[in-house]
C-alpha cells in the first residue's frame, strides 16, 4: 500500500496556521488528483486545498480545528483502485457573472437541509435539488433556501458556483418568504477570518486616536458623464464605467497633494507612500474582504474598473490569495449598494485613512442663489489624528469632492484645466 501524506502549505508569508472550514468529500471517498478536499480558513482568506494524488482519503484532522502549516490532515491512499462505474471527475465550470460588486441578497430564514457535519457519518445525496456540501454552507449562512435555485451539477444538484451566481444577481420580493420565527438559539463558531477581523476592528478603536469628517458631493457631473459615455466606454474597453474608478482616481489625486493621508504610523516613525495601493472593500460570501489595486496612481479609468472587476470576481468565488490582500495604502468602503446613508467607517489597519461612499440621494440644494434637486452623496474620510491633522483631513475630503464634481480635473491631476490652458 503506497500512502501519501498531505500537509498543509503555508497561504502566505505570515499565516502560521489555519482552521480547516470544511471538507468537501467524505472520509473514505476515492478523490481525484487535483480535486478540491477541503476549504481552509487562514486570518485572510478562505482556499481551496486539492488533492495531491488521486486514491481513497483518510482524514486525520475534523472541521473546525486549527492546523499549524506542514501538519498532516489527511492520507490518501494512492495503490487503490477507483471504484467501478466511478468516471473521473471534471471541474465544475465557472460561469462569468456580469454583475462583480453587487450587494448580498436579503435574509431568509427558510430553513436549509445541511448535511450532517461529521464527517464520516455523512451521506451525500445528489438527488435534484440537493446542495453540494460547499452550496449547503452558503446557503445556510446568506439565509438562501433551495427552492430560490436552479441546479446545474449532475442530476440537477446544486452547486456553490450556482449560490453565489444567485446571490450576486439577487432574488425578487416572489422568491422572499416570511419569517417563521421560532423561539429556538443556535450557536456557531466564528471562522478563522471573523476572529482576525473583531481583534484588528477593536485594535483600531484601542490604539488610534480615530476621528472622521464628512462632506457632500453632487453626483450630477459624475452621473452625466457615465450617462453619455458609458455605452461607448463599455464597447471600447470591454468594461462597465461605474463610480468606484471615478472616486479612486480622484482619491489618488488628493493622496498627491496630501502625502500623510496615505502614510502610516511604524513606532516612532511616519512612513510616507510615494504610490497609492487602494484597498476595495468588497462583499463576498465569506464576508467583507478588501482586495488592493496595485499603483492605481497610474492606471487610466479602464484600468481600475478592469482591475476592481477582477478582484472582485476572485473575492466572490473564494479565490482571493492573502497577497491579493496586503500592502495597501488607503481603503475606499462603499457602504451606499446597501442602502446607508451615512456612517464612519473604521480604518483598515495599518492605514491610517479610509473613505466611505454612500447612497446617491435626490435633495435639495442652493446653486447660483436658487434650490435645485441634485443627486448628494455623503463622503466620510476617518482618519488617525495622531499622523494626519484636521486641515490635511478636510482639505484632503474637499479636493475629492472638487474632482468629483468638475471630473474634467482628474485629466489634469488636482489643477484647473483652465488653469493649465492659460499657463497660470
Amino acid at each position: 500500500m503506497s500512502v501519501l501524506e498531505m500537509k498543509v502549505p503555508s497561504p502566505g508569508e505570515s499565516i502560521s496556521e489555519v482552521e480547516i472550514a470544511q471538507w468537501l468529500v467524505a472520509d473514505g471517498d476515492y478523490v481525484e488528483k487535483d480535486q478540491a478536499i477541503a476549504e481552509v480558513d487562514s486570518d485572510k482568506a478562505t482556499l481551496e486545498l486539492p488533492a495531491e494524488d488521486s486514491g481513497i482519503i483518510t482524514f486525520k484532522a475534523a472541521e473546525g480545528d486549527v492546523v499549524k502549516v506542514g501538519q498532516v490532515v489527511c492520507l490518501i491512499d494512492t495503490s487503490a483502485a477507483r471504484p467501478s462505474g466511478q468516471a473521473p471527475k471534471v471541474a465544475e465550470k465557472q460561469e462569468e457573472v456580469k454583475a462583480v460588486v453587487a450587494p448580498v441578497a436579503e435574509k431568509v430564514t427558510t430553513p436549509v437541509a445541511v448535511p450532517n457535519p461529521d464527517p464520516i457519518k455523512k451521506e451525500v445525496s445528489y438527488a435534484s435539488g440537493t446542495p453540494s456540501i460547499a452550496a449547503a454552507k452558503i446557503m445556510s449562512e446568506n439565509g438562501v433556501s433551495a427552492n430560490q435555485l436552479n441546479g446545474t451539477g449532475k442530476d440537477g444538484r446544486i452547486t456553490k458556483q450556482d449560490v453565489v451566481a444567485a446571490m450576486s444577481a439577487g432574488f425578487s420580493a416572489a422568491d422572499a418568504q416570511g419569517w417563521g420565527g421560532t423561539r429556538d438559539q443556535s450557536r456557531e463558531k466564528m471562522s478563522m477570518m471573523r476572529r482576525k477581523i473583531a481583534e484588528r476592528l477593536v485594535a483600531v478603536k484601542n490604539e488610534t486616536a480615530m476621528l472622521t469628517t464628512f462632506n457632500e458631493v453632487d453626483m450630477k457631473p459624475i452621473m452625466d458623464l457615465r450617462a453619455k459615455y458609458k455605452d461607448a466606454f463599455a464597447k471600447h474597453h470591454e468594461v462597465n464605467l461605474g463610480f468606484m474608478s471615478f472616486f479612486t482616481k480622484a482619491v489618488t489625486e488628493a493622496l498627491n497633494l496630501f502625502p500623510s493621508v496615505n502614510g502610516q504610523i511604524e513606532g516612532n516613525e511616519m512612513i510616507l507612500h510615494n504610490y497609492a495601493d487602494i484597498g476595495i472593500a468588497v462583499s463576498s460570501p465569506k464576508g467583507l474582504m478588501v482586495p488592493v489595486v496595485r499603483n492605481a496612481e497610474q492606471m487610466s479609468l479602464a484600468e481600475i474598473e478592469r482591475e476592481i472587476k477582477r478582484l472582485a470576481i476572485k473575492a466572490r468565488d473564494g479565490k482571493i490569495t492573502p497577497d491579493d490582500m496586503t500592502g495597501g495604502t488607503f481603503t475606499i468602503t462603499n457602504g451606499g449598494v446597501f442602502g446607508s446613508m451615512l456612517s464612519t467607517p473604521i480604518i483598515n489597519p495599518p492605514q491610517s485613512a479610509i473613505l466611505g461612499m454612500h447612497n446617491i440621494v435626490e435633495r435639495p440644494v442652493a446653486i447660483n442663489g436658487k434650490v435645485e434637486i441634485r443627486p448628494i452623496m455623503y463622503v466620510a474620510l476617518s482618519y488617525d489624528h495622531r499622523i494626519i491633522d484636521g486641515k490635511e483631513s478636510v482639505g484632503f475630503l474637499v479636493k475629492v469632492k472638487e474632482m468629483l464634481e468638475n471630473p474634467e480635473r482628474m485629466l489634469f491631476g488636482a489643477k484647473d484645466p483652465y488653469a493649465v490652458l492659460l499657463g497660470l
